[in-house]
């Protein structure tokens, strides 16, 4: 039985549903954790501003401690734990492993979750704070560093692995690029910053 103050919600997380009792107040990222036991989300600040919880609402970003976990009822939620296709590694996995993009790992779940939203935004044609041009016909600008850099600016690195971490997300966009056009990448190419 619930009170006015708790309901009974249903998250589909990775695929699976989960049904359980939260407090209104619950974040999804307590949820996911403390609830669901899915710690690849990490609590880091807890206000919103340094991306460690960050995860994929209907294939955008969000900060898992900023959002309620009643709010993401029949919303598609993608943690860390559900971006991989099995054994093989997603594309920025892969790129984050090959080129260092981390060092203690505490926030590289977040970065990666972060950088395949980056990827779809600017795939989509999405401008940045960094954008020169962005008038819809120019289309979308080339991912530079410098656009690579400002569109994970909301993800802290502690350890300062940022120029690993953005020669990842650039070769992780070229090898889905690659994917795209159907054009078949080894593993450890693709695209460089």
């Amino acid at each position: 039985m619930t009170s006015s103050t708790s309901s009974v919600i249903t998250l589909k997380i990775n695929g699976e549903k989960h049904t359980l009792p939260v407090d209104h107040r619950t974040t999804l990222l307590d949820a996911l954790r403390e609830r669901l036991d899915l710690t690849g989300t990490k609590k880091g600040c807890d206000q919103g501003q340094c991306g460690a919880c960050t995860v994929l609402l209907d294939g955008r970003r969000a900060v898992a401690c900023l959002q309620l976990a009643v709010a993401a009822e029949n919303r598609e939620i993608t943690t860390i734990e559900g971006v991989a296709d099995g054994d093989r590694l997603h594309p920025v996995q892969q790129a984050f492993l090959d080129l260092d993009g981390f060092q203690c790992g505490y926030c590289t779940p977040g970065q990666i979750c972060s950088a395949i939203g980056v990827i779809e935004e600017h795939a989509a044609g999405w401008p940045s704070a960094a954008t020169s041009d962005v008038r819809p016909e120019a289309g979308p600008p080339p991912l530079s560093a410098e656009e690579i850099r400002e569109r994970m600016s909301g993800n802290l690195c502690r350890c300062g692995a940022y120029v690993s971490i953005v020669e990842a997300v650039a070769r992780a966009a070229g090898v889905q690029a690659d994917e795209r056009r159907g054009e078949d990448v080894p593993a450890g190419k693709g695209a460089a910053a």
